[in-house]
């Protein structure tokens, strides 16, 4: 998904795109570099978005649902999460980190005052140090790897199929909640674990 700054105008940019499988799942596998998650996508999504100049770069404010699958930390059957993504990041030119001077469709003299009307028109009491910054050419925004960051950084940790989930069973395996085993399973202090295999003769 790629966004040309030119396309932002005044009134900011709406955007109401799809996220398909093959994108959620590089990110999730990590098949691009990165570390495979144990979730997987179940279904495509949909990404919903604005984009607005901003200080002279681009507000990006996003969000979309994730339906994954994982297994269950305790007992290894499959749960179905829904993971809303919601994101707020300062789109930074790479001109501008570098010192250069940012022109985004004008060359007037008062461009530095209208740098700082952009500032004031953010809305409400948002100011851009609550967005995080991310550079980009300066001429075309790449939504894609913007969506599979945001949406590894909103995955749970681990993935449970309820939270009094039972777990399996260290000795026989047999998953505690949909059957009881007769395994001893109470805890052992790791000290007198050597004493079981000492024989006693008469």
């Amino acid at each position: 998904m790629l966004v040309k700054v030119e396309q932002i105008h005044e009134a900011g940019l709406k955007l109401d795109e799809p996220v398909g499988l093959e994108l959620l799942n590089a990110a999730l596998s990590g098949s691009e570099g990165g570390q495979d998650t144990g979730f997987r996508p179940t279904r495509p999504s949909q990404l919903k978005a604005s984009l607005r100049k901003l200080s002279g770069g681009v507000l990006l404010e996003g969000r979309f649902t994730a339906d994954v699958t994982s297994p269950c930390k305790r007992c290894l059957k499959d749960v179905e999460l829904a993971v809303p993504v919601s994101f707020t990041l300062n789109l930074v030119p790479e001109s501008l980190v570098r010192g250069d001077d940012f022109k985004d469709d004008s060359d007037d003299e008062g461009a530095m005052e209208k740098k700082e009307r952009h500032q004031s028109e953010s809305g409400g009491s948002f100011t851009m140090d609550d967005a995080d910054q991310e550079v980009f050419d300066g001429k075309v925004i790449d939504l894609d790897p913007i969506v599979r960051e945001q949406l590894l950084l909103a995955l749970p940790m681990n993935a449970v199929c309820k939270d009094d989930c039972k777990g399996l069973c260290p000795q026989c395996g047999i998953n505690r909640n949909e059957a009881t085993c007769q395994c001893d399973t109470k805890p052992v202090d790791p000290r007198l674990a050597p004493l079981k295999n000492i024989k006693l003769s008469n």
